[in-house]
């Protein structure tokens, strides 16, 4: 291999053990604070709304279709439908959402 290629190719940056730890408690932090934002949704404490217009750091990697499936009355079909109105992938995460489907998804979500 040349010495071109070897730039061009990309490798996985070694990382030391306590690294690893430290990248592995703060993902696990994330998902419990996900988990707990998913039961404060289906309980009605928090309001989806309010997530999508201001979400805080932790909730950028949920992605809106699971999302939308923790507020009442609303199901797979009724989520996928409002994805696809406002033009959103299912597999889209909240921190991916341009700022035109974030609009309409929280306008869609007032009615």
């Amino acid at each position: 291999m040349s010495s071109e290629q070897a730039l061009l190719r990309h490798e996985t940056p070694t990382r030391s053990a306590s690294q690893r730890q430290t990248a592995l408690l703060r993902a696990n932090a994330i998902r419990i604070r996900r988990a707990g934002l998913k039961r404060d949704l289906k309980s009605g404490e928090k309001v989806l709304v309010d997530i999508l217009a201001r979400p805080a750091d932790w909730a950028l990697t949920a992605k809106v279709y699971d999302l939308l499936l923790c507020v009442p009355g609303v199901g797979g079909v009724k989520a996928a439908k409002m994805l696809q109105q406002c033009r959103v992938s299912g597999s889209k995460t909240v921190g991916g959402l341009s700022d035109r489907q974030r609009t309409e998804l929280v306008a869609l979500l007032r009615r």
